[in-house]
């Protein structure tokens, strides 16, 4: 009857660890690893040298999570400033600018909360700022000047899975997308420059993270 009864124990130990593990309502989720942007460039043509082109870049990657409910969360992607080479046509390299996208996302967590594996989607809105935006010596060679980067607002998307390792420490691996356009402007010579270009990227994470 005792062996019963312990076996019955494990058993109910075994079957409710789950339910312990999954984010839950009221759960804040951090998680913090690499993030890759990939741009999807366009943009007008360039003094008849073709279209701008902007080279990825991979920086720490951070996200803060809230669960509304246990199927429901609001999240904001953060990172360090991403640094991306402009080229331009037989030029070449001609740019440097950095960038910061705060990503503001609503998701939904599918399974339920006893699950250890919750895949997600969600949608919302990026805020992308440029800043240090500099032309190099091939582009100051050129003639080009003064370049600015207006700040973009777009939509945005995203898709998931997390992996829980135990009570509070979990994997993840997520894609997002965001809808980045802006109004590049400098001078060629004394002429005033404007270029519409979109960036569209596609951002990869792979994480680690923490719920409390």
């Amino acid at each position: 009857m005792k062996k019963t009864l312990c076996t019955l124990a494990v058993i109910a130990s075994i079957t409710a660890a789950p339910q312990a593990l999954a984010h839950k309502k009221g759960d804040f989720l951090v998680r913090a690893g690499i993030a890759s942007v990939v741009p999807n460039e366009s943009s007008d043509d360039v003094l008849n040298l073709g279209e701008f082109k902007i080279d990825s870049n991979t920086q720490l990657g951070l996200t803060f999570g809230y669960m509304i409910t246990d199927n429901i969360s609001f999240e904001v992607l953060a990172a360090t400033p991403f640094k991306h080479k402009v080229s331009l046509g037989s030029l070449g390299e001609i740019a440097e600018v950095e960038q910061l996208p705060p990503t503001f996302m609503l998701q939904y967590y599918f399974m339920d909360s006893g699950s250890k594996l919750r895949p997600y989607v969600g949608a919302g809105i990026n805020y992308t700022t440029f800043f240090n935006e500099e032309f190099n010596t091939a582009g100051k060679d050129a003639g080009l000047s003064d370049l600015k980067l207006e700040d973009s607002w777009g939509l945005a998307a995203n898709a998931g899975l997390d992996y829980m390792i135990n009570d509070d420490w979990f994997v993840g691996a997520s894609v997002w997308y965001a809808d980045i356009s802006t109004d590049v402007k400098f001078k060629a010579g004394a002429d005033d420059v404007t270029i519409k270009t979109d960036i569209d990227p596609w951002v990869f994470m792979i994480s680690g993270g923490y719920k409390f």
